[in-house]
């Protein structure tokens, strides 16, 4: 009896201990259980901090306190490209997200997207890479990676500003539902309208998205800091894509083989002149097809022209048989190349005649490549304005026949360049001479020589940029002289105004 009951006291105590390790198990699978669940919720949750409080070291960004966030990083490359250092990534409280839709034409867009990132930077936000216009009279719908290495542009600049391709996936889903706070900010406003102004929005919205960049930024009276990052994105961070600098290096060799060239901007296509109601020259069936093609488009909003006072006024691009009698009072040799960097020239051959028959060795980037090559360019305008703006850097003379968006910038990055020979023509008085010229009252010499005259100071030497107050409109363009970025070039130079 006594063997019985011991026999079954051991039987408790061992089915006891078989109950206490059971459950220590259990307890200690809960335990871990549970600390997984808590690991994965913190992580999310610190991603989540990381895309709304900016940098962090989840998303690649160095710790406050890391020495590594003054060291510079190597980007690895292949043993033909070397190694690019990036400068290290700005650590700031991030205010929120600032997306842009940029408008217009490529350099239009350009000059937006550089005013974009200082501004981003001066508010302390991450900006969103830029959206380009795809229904303007262009419609093109390349996006800004088919045009600009968008890798470089990000990296590059990685010390002023955090740029993304996207907004973190809970915000985006508020662009989808369109619920997102969208205005366009007031032109040519100082930076000081921003921090007052947009900043407060994108704190209380989170995110804000400018739906109109162009000319937002004024051209002077800002920090030189804003000033400097402006020309840093725009010399710097713009990098067209390797497939369209490897094209503008093809084009340009062919045309060194050669001997000099010069890049015309032949300002006269069919969009052009309707928007500007110019119709020198055109005969009357075209002048209708332009007017027809002026009120199509509702944006356009000046819709009846005085095309001769316009003209007179100096606003009208010059025609092709204007730009062959400039060029060859100015001396510019005939036998030079002349690559015409411009969409299809209104009027075709018939309108071309006077200049090809001055300047034969006429070239464009469709005869110097095979059809092959410029297939994936076609119908994008902007990718084939950008062939067009890498060779017009290159060039030994650069000649605008207006004053739009691209002779600007070109004219402002060949100044970067070393003041590069740039010819802006003085067209209010080059067509009272031309006139003058072709009704008699001016001889051949008289006239070579009031042109030559009237442009000795407008060959895109060192200048002051033009200041009027009250009147941003009529300064001159940041892009196309920007100043304080070219101190060091001009300083000792004399500088006055035209």
């Amino acid at each position: 009896m006594g063997l019985k009951g011991t026999a079954l006291g051991e039987s408790r105590v061992e089915k006891l201990k078989n109950c206490i390790v059971y459950r220590s198990r259990m307890k200690l699978w809960i335990i871990r259980v549970t600390t997984s669940v808590l690991l994965w919720i913190c992580l999310v949750q610190l991603t989540i901090l990381g895309e709304t409080w900016g940098p962090r070291v989840l998303k690649g960004w160095p710790s406050c306190f890391s020495h590594e966030s003054t060291s510079l990083l190597v980007v690895k490359s292949s043993p033909a490209v070397p190694a690019r250092v990036l400068p290290p990534k700005r650590v700031y409280r991030n205010n929120g997200y600032l997306m842009v839709s940029c408008n217009g034409g490529l350099n239009q867009m350009r000059s937006a997207i550089c005013d974009m990132v200082a501004i981003a930077r001066y508010l302390n936000v991450t900006l969103i890479v830029p959206e380009l216009d795809k229904t303007s009279f262009w419609a093109d719908p390349s996006e800004f990676q088919d045009i600009f290495d968008v890798d470089h542009f990000i990296t590059s600049v990685r010390d002023e500003v955090r740029i993304l391709k996207e907004l973190p996936p809970r915000l985006k889903k508020r662009v989808e539902l369109g619920t997102i706070h969208t205005m366009a900010p007031i032109s040519w406003s100082d930076i000081s309208y921003y921090h007052n102004q947009i900043l407060p929005l994108i704190r209380k919205h989170k995110v804000v998205h400018l739906n109109r960049t162009d000319a937002r930024l004024a051209n002077n009276g800002q920090p030189m800091e804003i000033q400097k990052l402006r020309c840093r994105v725009n010399f710097g961070a713009l990098k067209f894509t390797p497939q369209i600098e490897e094209l503008g290096r093809k084009v340009i060799r062919l045309l060194r083989e050669e001997g000099p060239f010069m890049v015309l901007h032949l300002r006269y296509e069919m969009d052009m002149l309707a928007f500007s109601g110019c119709t020198q020259g055109c005969n009357k069936e075209e002048v209708e097809e332009l007017t027809r093609m002026r009120y199509a488009y509702p944006w356009w909003k000046e819709k009846v022209i005085n095309s001769d006072l316009k003209r007179r006024d100096g606003l009208c691009p010059l025609t092709p048989e204007e730009t062959a009698l400039t060029l060859r009072a100015l001396d510019i040799d005939p036998s030079i190349q002349v690559y015409i960097a411009a969409g299809e020239i209104y009027g075709g051959e018939r309108r071309m005649a006077n200049l090809a028959a001055a300047y034969p060795n006429l070239v464009r980037k469709e005869t110097l490549l095979e059809p092959s090559e410029l297939r994936f360019f076609q119908n994008h305008s902007s990718q084939m304005a950008a062939l067009d703006y890498l060779v017009s850097l290159e060039s030994d003379i650069f000649v605008p026949t207006y004053d739009g968006n691209m002779a600007k910038v070109v004219e402002g990055h060949r100044r970067y360049l070393g003041y590069k020979k740039t010819i802006l023509l003085h067209r209010r008085l080059l067509v009272d001479l031309i006139d003058q010229h072709n009704g008699g009252s001016l001889t051949w010499d008289e006239f070579s020589t009031a042109v030559k005259e009237a442009h000795v100071e407008r060959m895109g030497n060192p200048i002051q940029r033009l200041v009027i107050q009250d009147r941003p409109k009529e300064e001159d363009y940041f892009y196309s002289n920007p100043c304080e970025c070219l101190e060091s070039s001009y300083e000792d130079e004399t500088l006055s105004n035209i």
